[in-house]
Protein backbone atom coordinates (compact mmCIF):
# COMPACT_ATOMS: atom_id res chain seq x y z
CA UNK A 1 0.00 0.00 0.00
CA UNK A 2 1.29 3.46 -0.87
CA UNK A 3 1.67 5.93 1.97
CA UNK A 4 -0.56 8.42 0.14
CA UNK A 5 -3.36 5.82 0.01
CA UNK A 6 -3.00 5.13 3.73
CA UNK A 7 -3.14 8.84 4.55
CA UNK A 8 -6.22 9.26 2.35
CA UNK A 9 -7.86 6.43 4.29
CA UNK A 10 -7.08 8.24 7.53
CA UNK A 11 -8.63 11.39 6.05
CA UNK A 12 -11.87 9.48 5.42
CA UNK A 13 -12.07 8.38 9.05
CA UNK A 14 -11.14 11.82 10.38
CA UNK A 15 -13.74 13.49 8.12
CA UNK A 16 -16.38 11.31 9.82
CA UNK A 17 -15.00 12.36 13.20
CA UNK A 18 -15.02 16.05 12.18
CA UNK A 19 -18.69 15.74 11.20
CA UNK A 20 -19.51 13.99 14.48
CA UNK A 21 -17.73 16.65 16.54
CA UNK A 22 -19.51 19.38 14.58
CA UNK A 23 -22.91 17.84 15.34
CA UNK A 24 -22.13 17.20 19.01
CA UNK A 25 -20.69 20.67 19.56
CA UNK A 26 -23.99 22.31 18.67
CA UNK A 27 -25.66 20.84 21.77
CA UNK A 28 -22.91 21.37 24.34
CA UNK A 29 -23.17 24.01 27.04
CA UNK A 30 -20.45 23.04 29.49
CA UNK A 31 -16.80 23.93 29.01
CA UNK A 32 -15.69 20.50 30.23
CA UNK A 33 -17.87 18.80 27.59
CA UNK A 34 -16.35 20.87 24.78
CA UNK A 35 -12.87 20.11 26.09
CA UNK A 36 -13.60 16.38 26.33
CA UNK A 37 -14.99 16.30 22.78
CA UNK A 38 -11.91 18.16 21.56
CA UNK A 39 -9.53 15.64 23.10
CA UNK A 40 -11.08 12.85 21.03
CA UNK A 41 -10.51 14.88 17.89
CA UNK A 42 -7.03 15.91 19.02
CA UNK A 43 -5.93 12.28 19.34
CA UNK A 44 -6.76 11.63 15.69
CA UNK A 45 -5.52 14.92 14.22
CA UNK A 46 -2.23 15.08 16.09
CA UNK A 47 -1.43 11.44 15.42
CA UNK A 48 -2.16 11.94 11.71
CA UNK A 49 0.01 15.06 11.55
CA UNK A 50 2.89 13.26 13.29
CA UNK A 51 2.83 10.47 10.70
CA UNK A 52 2.97 13.03 7.89
CA UNK A 53 5.73 14.98 9.67
CA UNK A 54 7.80 11.83 10.20
CA UNK A 55 7.20 9.88 6.98
CA UNK A 56 5.85 11.95 4.09
CA UNK A 57 7.41 15.36 4.59
CA UNK A 58 11.04 14.23 4.97
CA UNK A 59 10.70 12.06 1.85
CA UNK A 60 9.29 15.01 -0.12
CA UNK A 61 11.97 17.42 1.13
CA UNK A 62 14.46 15.67 -1.13
CA UNK A 63 12.41 16.90 -4.09
CA UNK A 64 10.78 20.10 -2.82
CA UNK A 65 13.07 21.43 -0.09
CA UNK A 66 11.81 22.55 3.31
CA UNK A 67 10.23 25.79 2.07
CA UNK A 68 7.12 26.22 -0.05
CA UNK A 69 4.32 23.68 0.28
CA UNK A 70 5.97 21.68 3.04
CA UNK A 71 6.55 24.76 5.16
CA UNK A 72 2.87 25.64 4.66
CA UNK A 73 1.74 22.15 5.66
CA UNK A 74 3.92 22.19 8.78
CA UNK A 75 2.59 25.63 9.72
CA UNK A 76 -0.97 24.40 9.37
CA UNK A 77 -0.18 21.41 11.59
CA UNK A 78 1.15 23.84 14.21
CA UNK A 79 -1.94 26.05 13.91
CA UNK A 80 -4.23 23.07 14.44
CA UNK A 81 -2.27 21.98 17.48
CA UNK A 82 -2.42 25.52 18.89
CA UNK A 83 -6.19 25.70 18.34
CA UNK A 84 -6.60 22.41 20.21
CA UNK A 85 -4.39 23.67 23.05
CA UNK A 86 -6.48 26.86 23.15
CA UNK A 87 -9.62 24.78 23.73
CA UNK A 88 -7.93 23.02 26.65
CA UNK A 89 -6.96 26.38 28.15
CA UNK A 90 -10.19 28.24 27.41
CA UNK A 91 -11.94 30.02 30.27
CA UNK A 92 -15.46 29.80 28.85
CA UNK A 93 -17.54 27.35 26.89
CA UNK A 94 -18.04 29.94 24.15
CA UNK A 95 -14.33 30.57 23.73
CA UNK A 96 -13.61 26.84 23.63
CA UNK A 97 -16.37 26.22 21.09
CA UNK A 98 -15.05 29.03 18.89
CA UNK A 99 -11.53 27.58 18.85
CA UNK A 100 -12.90 24.10 18.20
CA UNK A 101 -14.96 25.37 15.25
CA UNK A 102 -11.79 27.01 13.91
CA UNK A 103 -9.92 23.69 14.26
CA UNK A 104 -12.69 21.80 12.46
CA UNK A 105 -12.61 24.15 9.48
CA UNK A 106 -8.82 24.37 9.46
CA UNK A 107 -8.56 20.57 9.40
CA UNK A 108 -10.99 20.31 6.49
CA UNK A 109 -9.13 23.01 4.56
CA UNK A 110 -5.76 21.39 5.30
CA UNK A 111 -6.93 17.95 4.21
CA UNK A 112 -8.30 19.45 0.99
CA UNK A 113 -4.88 20.92 0.17
CA UNK A 114 -3.22 17.61 0.82
CA UNK A 115 -5.72 15.76 -1.35
CA UNK A 116 -5.70 18.23 -4.24
CA UNK A 117 -2.01 19.11 -4.23
CA UNK A 118 0.40 17.43 -1.83
CA UNK A 119 -0.47 13.77 -2.40
CA UNK A 120 -0.47 14.35 -6.16
CA UNK A 121 2.99 15.93 -5.87
CA UNK A 122 4.18 12.98 -3.80
CA UNK A 123 3.01 10.51 -6.46
CA UNK A 124 4.60 12.67 -9.15
CA UNK A 125 8.04 13.00 -7.56
CA UNK A 126 8.37 9.78 -5.57
CA UNK A 127 8.68 6.28 -7.00
CA UNK A 128 6.02 3.64 -6.41
CA UNK A 129 8.64 1.64 -4.54
CA UNK A 130 9.36 4.53 -2.16
CA UNK A 131 5.66 5.22 -1.59
CA UNK A 132 5.06 1.53 -0.85
CA UNK A 133 8.08 1.35 1.46
CA UNK A 134 6.70 4.35 3.36
CA UNK A 135 3.29 2.66 3.36
CA UNK A 136 4.92 -0.27 5.18
CA UNK A 137 6.43 2.18 7.67
CA UNK A 138 2.96 3.67 8.17
CA UNK A 139 1.50 0.20 8.76
CA UNK A 140 4.18 -0.62 11.31
CA UNK A 141 3.63 2.69 13.12
CA UNK A 142 -0.12 2.11 13.16
CA UNK A 143 0.03 -1.58 14.03
CA UNK A 144 -1.68 -2.58 10.78
CA UNK A 145 -0.84 -5.94 9.21
CA UNK A 146 -0.29 -5.71 5.46
CA UNK A 147 -0.35 -8.89 3.38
Amino acid sequence: MRLTDALLGEHAIIYALLDHVDRELAGLQALSDVQRLTMTLAAALISHARVEDQLLFPALEVHLGRAGPLACMRQEHAELETAIEDVAGAATCGAAAERLRFALQAARDHFGKEERVLFHVARQFMSERDLERLGCCWAAARGVALT
